[in-house]
């Protein structure tokens, strides 16, 4: 069992920057695919970024591609999204989510793992 807790999130303006982060609890965080997904009010969950076991792949979607960074931390159990250059459609409820194999169908979600409870994200123009 794997227990994920998001923080970091908050209000900033539009060009500034946050970095979430998702702390992990339970046994073999090292083996499982990470990765982010948000929600903003009234519209679907969307994938936002992924990361293989060992930080050797990463996928990103367009939307965030040049603006966010994902990276993982083992040693801590972590996983960190740095979002730079946010903007308004930025604004989101932001999900860590684990799975125990990479591949680029983590961004449909299929076949996740463990699901945080998730950190507002508000960008204010």
């Amino acid at each position: 069992q794997v227990q994920l807790v998001e923080s970091g999130g908050g209000l900033v303006q539009a060009g500034g920057s946050l970095r979430l982060s998702c702390a992990a609890s339970g046994h073999s965080f090292s083996y499982y695919a990470m990765g982010w997904f948000r929600q903003a009010p009234g519209k679907e969950r969307e994938f936002v970024a992924v990361i293989s076991w060992n930080s050797g792949d990463t996928y990103y979607a367009d939307s965030v591609k040049g603006r966010f960074t994902i990276s993982r931390d083992n040693a801590k159990n972590t996983v960190y999204l740095q979002m730079n250059s946010l903007e308004p459609e930025d604004t989101a409820v932001y999900y860590c989510a684990a799975r125990t194999y990479y591949s680029n169908s983590f961004s449909r979600a299929d076949g996740i793992d463990y699901w945080g409870k998730g950190t507002l994200v508000t960008v204010s123009s």
